[in-house]
């Protein structure tokens, strides 16, 4: 079965677990990989020994700016300025 998800990487990111996340395109929720796990397992409880295999292939790609831009604050000015009328 394949899925489909964004990885959103940016190692510059404010929190630590907005590093790398990994969304559903269409909801844009976080997958719960373990009860996608277990429903390929099946339900029959128990324990199992499992191998998961993992291929990514990126479909697209795009950047994100490596740096915010340095924003200055406004220049006020210190002679009044007449408004027409």
């Amino acid at each position: 079965m394949t899925k489909h998800y964004i990885l959103h990487l940016d190692p510059n990111a404010e929190h630590p677990w907005d590093q790398c996340v990994l969304r559903n395109p269409m909801t844009g929720e976080r997958p719960d990989l373990q009860n996608a796990i277990a429903q390929a397992v099946g339900s029959a409880s128990g324990e199992y020994l499992i191998a998961v295999k993992i291929e990514v292939e990126v479909l697209e790609s795009s950047t994100l700016p490596q740096s915010k831009p340095e924003t200055r604050p406004l220049a006020i000015w210190k002679t009044p300025v007449p408004l027409a009328n």
